[in-house]
């Protein structure tokens, strides 16, 4: 189940969901540019969980556990990688940055972002791997809009082979569909995908008679 595109245009130019898109492939591309030194600009920048639980337990330097949540979110591991989260944040995005405007999507962004990290670290405490990636972030975003647009429709092609249809589906099966499948892959960062889009939804969903007020306005 692939989204191609929505059909929920936003009333306001998403400048951050571009920007957004725009710095994360900047970044990717300076992370091209490194070559060998690739592995200790990820040691620097990458979220490392034990260097935060060090922070926790042991009083390690909170400077080098905590710039990581933030800078992690802008990393990415391959082409792939980039490719699949800037693709999901420019088809819903654009809504989400409608209904908080443009401050309130950065700070929701960047807090889901956070929060999925945070979760990532309480559920491998131990873990030397870097991690990296705007997952959470965008997880946050969808669970916002799952909350927001449960009705939207989105157009999505079904890889049932050898066919491969181009159906409009409930945006809720869609991304219900996304939030199921992070259990079946067991991907090492599964809780911060979990943990940022329970995050957006729950905020959406608490919000979302101010949020539809704040964008009825605005149109």
């Amino acid at each position: 189940m692939f989204p191609l595109r929505d059909d929920n245009p936003s009333s306001t130019t998403p400048v951050v969901t571009r920007s957004l898109i725009a710095i994360n492939l900047a970044v990717f591309l300076y992370e091209l540019s490194l070559g060998h030194d690739l592995r200790p600009f990820f040691a620097a920048y990458a979220l490392v969980p034990r260097h935060v639980t060090a922070a926790l337990v042991h009083g390690g330097a909170w400077r080098v556990a905590a710039l990581p949540l933030f800078t992690s979110l802008f990393l990415h591991g391959g082409w792939i990688h980039v490719i699949g989260n800037m693709w999901y944040l420019w088809i819903f995005g654009d809504n989400i940055e409608d209904r908080f405007g443009h401050i309130g999507f950065t700070l929701f962004y960047v807090t889901a972002g956070v929060i999925a990290g945070l979760i990532h670290v309480a559920s491998n405490p131990g873990s030397a791997v870097p991690t990296v990636g705007a997952s959470g972030a965008i997880a946050g975003v969808l669970g916002a809009y799952a909350a927001a647009f449960p009705r939207a429709r989105v157009i999505t092609l079904l890889p049932l082979f050898p066919f491969f249809p181009v159906v409009p589906l409930p945006a809720i099966l869609v991304l219900g569909f996304w939030f199921v499948i992070q259990f079946a892959s067991g991907g090492v960062a599964v809780w911060a995908h979990v943990g940022g889009f329970v995050y957006g939804f729950l905020l959406m969903f608490a919000l979302r008679g101010v949020t539809r007020s704040r964008a009825t306005v605005e149109s």
